[in-house]
């Protein structure tokens, strides 16, 4: 199967050895995406929400360069610095989805890239496109 390099400038550019997305199939794997500014490279606001709401909108531009949507996706992973904020992420997530939500798994991690609250990764599909 054909792989195929998925890139935007919306996002930030990958801080390591790594693509924003691989399209491979009718299945874009979108790499875990941080609460950064794709302008400045920095860490967008220092509250979960804040921080939430960039790592969407990254996601969100990664699926639109893949000619994708994030009502595309089929799962999505979640990684955040404290689960305290769990119900935080779950409204601002349910912001950027329709239902049916994809499948999800969130878990507490020790620490995440650049001082992060949040990581986020998603599987999306595009049949028929």
């Amino acid at each position: 199967m054909k792989r195929r390099i998925i890139s935007s400038a919306h996002a930030p550019q990958a801080i390591g050895s790594y693509s924003q997305a691989v399209a491979s199939g009718d299945f874009v794997f979108v790499s875990g995406q941080i609460p950064l500014c794709p302008q400045r490279m920095q860490i967008v606001g220092t509250g979960i929400e804040a921080q939430a709401r960039q790592t969407f909108d990254n996601l969100q531009a990664i699926a639109s360069a893949a000619d994708a949507t994030l009502d595309d996706a089929v799962k999505i992973n979640i990684s955040m610095t404290d689960l305290q904020g769990f119900s935080v992420v779950n409204d601002v997530m349910a912001e950027y989805f329709s239902t049916p939500y994809p499948a999800r798994a969130c878990v507490q991690v020790a620490a995440l890239p650049k001082g992060a609250l949040i990581e986020i990764e998603a599987v999306l599909e595009k049949r028929g496109r």
